[in-house]
C-alpha cells in the first residue's frame, strides 16, 4: 500500500483501547528494539526507538482526550501558526522574519515559513537562553552576590 504523507490529524475515538495502550507504552524501556509490531499475518518488525517514542506521545495525547497531528517536516506554516508554535504575537514574529533572523518566501502576498526552520530556530533560543542564564550566573557568584545571605530576613526601613 503506497500512501503519500500529508498532515493529518487523529481524535481519541476509543478511550478504553487507548488508555491500555498509554499503560503498555509507558511501562516499556524506550531503546532501539523495545518494541516489536506484528501484524494480524504474523508478520513482525522491530520499532526504532524515534517510532515508538512518537507512538507513545500519540498514546498519551489521545488517552487525555486530545486530538493529534502528523505532519511532514518539510510542511509550510502560516506566520500565525508559527508565532503560535513559538509562543508570541504574529507582529512579533513578521519583525524576526524581515530581521533575517528566519527564511521565509512569499509565494503570493502571503509569507510561509518552513516547519524546520521554525523548529530550529526554536532550538536556538532555547541554547540561546540557557548560555545567557549561565553565563549570568557565573558572573553572579564571581561578585560573590551568592555569598552575601542575610541571617536574618530585611526589615524595610522608613
Amino acid at each position: 500500500m503506497s500512501e503519500t504523507l500529508n498532515e493529518r490529524t487523529l481524535l481519541p475515538e476509543h478511550p478504553d483501547q487507548l488508555a491500555e495502550v498509554r499503560r503498555f507504552l509507558s511501562s516499556a524501556p524506550v531503546s532501539s528494539g523495545a518494541a516489536v509490531l506484528r501484524s494480524a499475518e504474523g508478520e513482525a518488525v522491530t520499532l526504532p526507538a524515534e517510532v515508538f517514542e512518537g507512538l507513545r506521545l500519540v498514546a498519551l495525547a489521545l488517552s487525555e482526550g486530545k486530538a493529534v497531528t502528523v505532519a511532514p517536516l518539510h510542511t509550510t506554516l502560516t506566520t500565525q501558526e508559527a508565532a503560535e508554535l513559538l509562543g508570541m504575537s504574529r507582529p512579533t514574529f513578521v519583525k524576526l522574519l524581515e530581521a533575517g533572523e528566519i527564511p521565509f518566501t512569499r509565494p503570493g502576498r502571503h509569507r510561509r515559513v518552513r516547519l524546520t526552520d521554525v523548529l530550529a530556530f526554536r532550538e536556538y533560543r532555547r541554547a540561546e537562553r540557557t548560555a545567557g542564564l549561565s553565563e549570568l550566573t557565573r558572573i553572579s557568584e564571581g561578585l560573590g552576590l551568592y555569598d552575601d545571605i542575610p541571617v536574618e530576613p530585611l526589615r524595610r526601613q522608613d
